[in-house]
């Protein structure tokens, strides 16, 4: 890709940038939320068309019309959100839109299984039925689906867009040996995270993209410094630190106590306790019981056993209106679909938990709604200043920030945190870090879930080990560290 240009109302997403990838090499591309990565990966896979510049596959001019045209070239995309179709099954969707038929209409459907079991043989998952529902499977489970779709078209790039965000330790290892495998076989993979440890792992050379300029190209993966690769995508030295934490909490009533909290399946029963002002942290692989504790805690699920008290004052359990009235607020794992109204400004995205403060009468006053939220933007430094702006245009991680003035707005006691840096940059994610910490120091309570271990270290005073649903170890976070955080969670035993 040569001097790729592309603008939108009021915005130039890329600006001149160059590509260039090589056959049977992991190309890592970087950048923080906005950079430009989404609009690029979305040129090469057809979804736009370029202002300006040239795309040459294989040797030969190319012009991508559109996604069925490059996948016709053998260029295939596998988007952090899938676009999979949950109530057909695996050979349905593996062989969307290019069924194998007989006299032209007729679709075979014993040979479309079959083909999608050969794929999955491929890729190390053949004992996925090709006839059981998407929907039924896990996320690393449908991811697999994706890349079989791929392999069908015979690819000889994928391009892979934040493709661990939803896998624990166990399925990242998996993945990276199904693309190892796929570059032994000479297919290209552009590979996109905000996880830099993963792309020493796994790549061969590195482009940074930075308001839409590529800022370096073809640097190795493995060789240049991450203090670098971050100062390329910020333009400033951002350390990957944590904010310091208080010595000590200050001595006070728990302001919420979980008492043998469980759910028949998910987790078995929970005792939990925290105090004004502490972070407690809960470590374990996907799956293992951790969103739902947060979920159940807040309401949104009922409980078998168990009993949750806010502030002194018991619950009714299952009942997430009694949750919001006592002081608890939660920022969910997929805050776009279950915390955001995506085409609503930041302003009622803010106010949305707190209406009942501007309402007089069956009228809303909206003046004083604005001046409320704007109060509580500028605290947390969402960017753009403009909270009349609809918060599908920010960023990830203001897109979170937002989700946290909004219980900032309602004055909640004890925040629920599920993956708060899920598809944030690193600048971004600094930025989050102070945040939580500066509201856990004006004694906000805070309970916080992450698929990485080094976050859970860093942010939180106090960490509970999960394993399959049940709390094996309790500590101090400064007394753990993460080789001894992942043996409990693969093989601990309760201590």
């Amino acid at each position: 890709m040569s001097g790729i240009t592309k603008s939108f109302p009021g915005v130039r997403a890329l600006d001149g940038v160059d590509l260039e990838v090589q056959p049977g090499e992991v190309h890592c591309l970087l950048g923080q939320n906005g950079a430009g990565k989404s609009t690029l990966i979305k040129v090469l896979a057809g979804a736009h068309q370029p202002d300006e510049g040239a795309i040459t596959w294989r040797g030969e001019p190319v012009t991508l019309r559109s996604p069925i045209a490059a996948m016709r070239l053998g260029i295939a995309t596998i988007y952090q959100e899938l676009d999979l179709v949950e109530h057909l099954s695996v050979a349905e969707n593996v062989h969307l839109g290019h069924e194998p038929t007989a006299a032209g209409f007729v679709v075979r459907r014993r040979d479309a299984k079959a083909s999608t079991a050969a794929l999955l043989k491929r890729l190390g998952h053949g004992e996925i039925d090709p006839d059981t529902l998407v929907g039924d499977l896990s996320a690393a489970g449908q991811q697999i689906v994706s890349m079989a779709r791929a392999l069908s078209h015979d690819v000889r790039l994928i391009v892979m867009d934040e493709p661990s965000a939803a896998l624990d330790p166990d399925e990242v290892d998996n993945l990276f040996r199904i693309v190892a495998g796929l570059t032994a076989d000479g297919v290209a993979v552009v590979y996109i995270s905000h996880r830099l440890e993963e792309i020493r792992r796994i790549g061969d050379r590195v482009t940074v993209l930075k308001d839409g300029r590529a800022v370096a190209g073809g640097l190795p993966a493995k060789d240049t410094p991450t203090r670098d690769v971050v100062s390329l995508m910020t333009g400033r030295n951002v350390e990957y630190v944590f904010p310091d934490r208080p010595a000590t909490i200050a001595p006070a009533q728990p302001v919420l106590t979980v008492r043998g909290l469980s759910r028949e399946g998910e987790f078995e029963p929970l005792d939990l306790s925290l105090r004004p002002g502490e972070i407690v942290g809960i470590a374990g692989l996907v799956g293992s019981g951790r969103s739902e504790i947060l979920e159940t805690i807040y309401g949104a699920r009922k409980p078998k056993t168990g009993q949750v008290t806010l502030g002194g004052r018991e619950l009714r359990t299952g009942s997430v209106r009694a949750a919001v009235r006592a002081g608890l607020g939660l920022a969910p794992e997929e805050r776009k679909a279950q915390a955001l109204l995506m085409l609503e400004s930041v302003t009622r995205n803010v106010s949305v938990s707190s209406m009942s403060r501007f309402a007089y009468g069956g009228w809303l006053d909206r003046r004083g709604e604005r001046a409320a939220t704007l109060e509580a933007t500028r605290e947390l430094h969402i960017r753009p200043d403009n909270p009349s702006v609809p918060v599908r245009t920010l960023s990830g991680g203001n897109q979170q920030k937002a989700v946290l003035a909004r219980w900032l707005l309602r004055g909640c006691k004890v925040l629920l945190l599920d993956e708060p840096t899920r598809g944030v940059d690193v600048g971004a994610r600094a930025e989050l870090y102070a945040v939580i910490r500066r509201l856990a120091d004006a004694g906000l309570a805070v309970l916080l879930v992450s698929s990485e271990v080094p976050e859970v270290l860093g942010l939180a005073d106090r960490v509970l080990v999960l394993r399959e649903g049940r709390v094996v170890h309790e500590a101090p976070a400064r007394d753990l560290d993460e080789h001894r955080v992942l043996d409990l969670v693969m093989e601990g035993t309760p201590t």
